[in-house]
């Protein structure tokens, strides 16, 4: 490990008392060598902070509210380690700021489970997003709610405009947009550039209407490559056929498991078309 990745105050006079009980800590927990060698090249500052004041209190603090210690285990390790060391500034107001706005400790529990980093934001800023999002609708008592928190954190003001935009070029509304984003958050977790290939394909290509989208925004969230462009082939192909009059792929189709998407669409068609299975394993290969 590079000393550069350490602060520059960080110079213990006695490391056996001030280092070692750190790392046995965290090995007793759980966290094998290489996790400990992650942590604290990601997160140096944890060598600076009190073991028994901030250390251990941290890891109990995310034990209790996530229910197990295994669990914590894998929450810290996916955040790399500053939920070791924000619990005053950071993790503890922002949970509290969840708790005010009545979100159960299970959702709370589930967003610090799954998007750890959420909660090393700046309380500022992290009240500022539970207020937005309470003020769009969302109900604290549903997942959605925590999961519309990650998305508004997980990006800039700026970034969450350019979608808006590129949202906006392809005919949706504010309304439908906030709606769709309130159906399935994820709908604005979404690269500008899959938006763009996604609303391409479905619109263009496929003749479905943009708010059709709007009001289906699970889609945005599926696989491009291994799940909405090789269905999307299929059908175009189908119609080429003849044997479908239009190529717009039904929303079944695109969200229903593999085994329906065969059964119900690729092998009905087998006798007029039998290449068809053979095209759609061959995209599905291509994407993977």
């Amino acid at each position: 490990m590079s000393s550069e990745r350490f602060p520059k105050s960080f110079c213990p006079s006695n490391p056996e008392k001030s280092l070692l009980p750190k790392l046995e800590f965290l090995k007793s927990k759980g966290f094998s060598s290489t996790d400990v060698v992650k942590i604290l090249s990601l997160t140096p500052k944890l060598l600076q902070r009190s073991l028994e004041n901030q250390i251990i209190p941290s890891f109990e603090f995310i034990k209790n509210l996530i229910g197990s210690e295994e669990r914590a285990l894998s929450t810290i390790k996916r955040s790399a380690g500053p939920l070791l060391v924000d619990l005053e500034s950071h993790m503890a107001p922002n949970v509290d700021t969840l708790r005010e706005v009545n979100v159960p400790d299970a959702k709370i529990a589930f967003l610090l489970t799954y998007q750890p980093r959420v909660f090393s934001s700046s309380r500022e800023r992290f009240r500022e997003i539970v207020v937005e999002v309470k003020g769009m609708g969302f109900n604290p008592m549903r997942k959605s709610f925590v999961v519309a928190v990650q998305a508004l954190s997980s990006m800039s003001k700026p970034v969450w405009e350019k979608k808006i935009q590129v949202y906006k070029k392809w005919g949706l509304s504010m309304d439908e947009i906030l709606g769709a984003f309130g159906k399935h958050p994820g709908f604005m977790l979404v690269s500008e550039e899959k938006i763009t290939r996604m609303m391409d394909l479905l619109v263009n290509k496929m003749g479905l209407e943009s708010s059709c989208v709007s009001k289906r925004p699970q889609l945005l969230s599926l696989s491009f490559k291994k799940r909405i462009l090789p269905r999307c082939l299929v059908y175009q192909a189908l119609q080429a056929k003849g044997l479908i009059k239009k190529p717009k792929i039904s929303f079944n189709a695109m969200e229903s498991p593999e085994k329906w998407f065969i059964e119900k669409v690729v092998e009905l068609a087998k006798e007029e078309a039998p290449e068809l299975l053979k095209l759609y394993k061959e995209n599905l290969a291509l994407a993977n």
